[in-house]
C-alpha cells in the first residue's frame, strides 16, 4: 500500500470580473422591461413583479462581492442574460479542456512534474459541456499522458470525491499520480433573470496532483483519509439533460432547465449534515479540535461556512483557520474549497493538520483529512 498525498495545486482564474453593481444595474434594467411588457397582467394580479436587486441585497444573502467569469457581456446584456461563449470545432481543444490544462500545468509545476509522469486524470465538475468524449480523455492528449481518464459529476462534492477516487487507486497501486481537474464553467447554467440566485455562481478551474508519498520532491500533504456521504434530495437541482428534446415541450428554454434551488431547506438541512459528517470523520481519525489548523471548506455561502466553522471548532474560527475566497470568486461549485486551498496553505508549519469540505446538491458531502509535510533543509 501507498501513500498518497498532494505535492501540487493550482488555479486558472478568468480575465472577466463582474461586481455587484454591474450585475444589478443590468439585472434591474431587465426588471424594469420585464415589468413594463407585462404591466398589465402585474395590474391584474396574473403575473408577479420582477423586484430590483442591490448590491447590499446580495452581499448579504451571501457574502459575495465580485466573481469571474469567461465572458461577462453576454451577461450583463439585458437582451441576453447569459454567457456568449464561442462554438469550438471539434478539432480545437475544448473550453473546459483548456480551462483545465492551465491549472493542470501550474499544479505540475509547483510539484516538479510534467504532464508525461501523470498515469490518471479524472474531470470532476458539476457540469460538462458534453457527454463524450469524455474531458479528461481530452486533457490527456493535451498533456501527452499515458494510463487512462474520467468525468465524474458529483455536483458541488465533485473535487473531494475525486480526490477520494484518486487516492484511493494511487493507495492501492493502480495508478501512480493523478491529477484530479475542476473546471467550473458555471454562469452556464445559472439562471441570470432571477433575483434569488443571479449573484450566487462565477467561473474557474481547479487542478489538484496526487502522488505518493515516496515520490513526491518538496513540500505536500499526506492525505490521512477521506470520507464521503451522499443523501438524496431535490433542493438543488437542474433538469437539463440528454431526453430534453424527447418532452413535449422540446427544446425551449426552461426554468427548471438550469440552476434551481430551494435556499431555506438547504441552508436548514445541509448545516447539521455536513457538520456531523466532519465531526465523526475527525472523531474516526482521532483528530480533536484543538488539532484542526485549518478549515478548507465549500465557498456557497458566508453564513453557512461561518456556523461550520463554528460547530467544527467549537468557537468561532479565526479568518486565518477558515479561509474564504468566497467573496472574490463567489460560489465555483467543486472548485471552491480547492481554490482556498491551494491559496491559504504554504503558510502552515510541518505537522499541521487542516481538512476540505465540499458539500452541495445532491445532498452530497465530501471531506479530506490532511497533513503538511514540510522537508527540512
Amino acid at each position: 500500500m501507498h501513500q498518497p498525498v498532494i505535492s501540487g495545486t493550482g488555479v486558472f482564474t478568468p480575465d472577466q470580473i463582474i461586481t455587484n453593481a454591474e450585475l444589478v444595474t443590468a439585472f434591474n434594467a431587465y426588471a424594469d422591461r420585464y415589468n413594463a411588457e407585462n404591466a398589465e397582467a402585474i395590474a391584474a394580479g396574473q403575473v408577479e413583479a420582477k423586484a430590483h436587486s442591490s448590491p447590499e441585497f446580495i452581499f448579504n444573502a451571501s457574502g459575495i462581492e465580485r466573481r469571474y467569469v469567461m465572458d461577462k457581456a453576454g451577461v450583463l446584456n439585458p437582451d441576453v442574460m447569459h454567457p456568449l461563449l464561442e462554438k469550438r470545432p471539434d478539432d480545437s481543444p475544448s473550453l473546459m479542456a483548456e480551462m483545465a490544462v492551465t491549472a493542470a500545468n501550474q499544479a505540475l509545476e509547483k510539484a516538479e512534474r510534467s504532464g508525461a509522469e501523470v498515469d490518471l486524470i479524472i474531470v470532476a465538475a458539476s457540469n460538462h459541456e458534453r457527454a463524450y468524449p469524455a474531458i479528461s480523455i481530452e486533457v490527456q492528449d493535451l498533456l501527452s499522458s499515458p494510463g487512462f481518464a474520467f468525468d465524474m459529476n458529483v455536483a458541488c462534492s465533485s473535487a473531494t470525491f475525486g480526490i477520494q477516487a484518486a487516492a484511493d487507486m494511487i493507495r492501492a497501486g493502480s495508478a501512480t499520480r493523478a491529477l484530479v481537474l475542476n473546471p467550473e464553467i458555471c454562469s452556464a447554467h445559472l439562471e441570470w433573470r432571477d433575483r434569488d440566485c443571479h449573484f450566487i455562481f462565477g467561473d474557474v478551474a481547479t487542478a489538484t496532483l496526487i502522488e505518493r508519498q515516496a515520490d513526491a520532491k518538496g513540500a505536500y500533504f499526506t492525505i490521512n483519509s477521506t470520507r464521503c456521504a451522499t443523501q438524496f434530495s431535490n433542493n438543488i437541482r437542474n433538469n437539463n439533460g440528454f431526453l430534453r428534446r424527447s418532452y413535449p415541450e422540446g427544446l425551449t428554454d426552461q426554468r427548471d432547465m438550469q440552476f434551481m434551488q430551494n435556499g431555506r431547506k438547504v441552508f436548514k438541512e445541509v448545516l447539521p449534515l455536513v457538520s456531523a459528517h466532519i465531526a465523526q470523520h475527525m472523531d474516526s481519525e482521532g483528530v480533536t479540535q484543538d488539532q484542526l489548523s485549518r478549515l478548507w471548506l465549500h465557498q456557497a455561502n458566508k453564513s453557512m461556512n461561518d456556523f461550520i466553522g463554528k460547530k467544527v471548532l467549537g468557537r468561532t474560527p479565526d479568518p486565518s483557520e477558515q479561509p474564504n475566497i468566497l467573496q472574490d470568486y463567489a460560489n465555483t461549485s467543486s472548485a471552491g474549497s480547492i481554490i482556498a486551498f491551494s491559496q491559504f496553505s504554504d503558510d502552515m508549519q510541518d505537522g499541521d493538520t487542516g481538512l476540505i469540505c465540499s458539500f452541495g446538491a445532491g445532498y452530497s458531502v465530501g471531506s479530506v483529512l490532511l497533513t503538511r509535510h514540510v522537508p527540512k533543509a
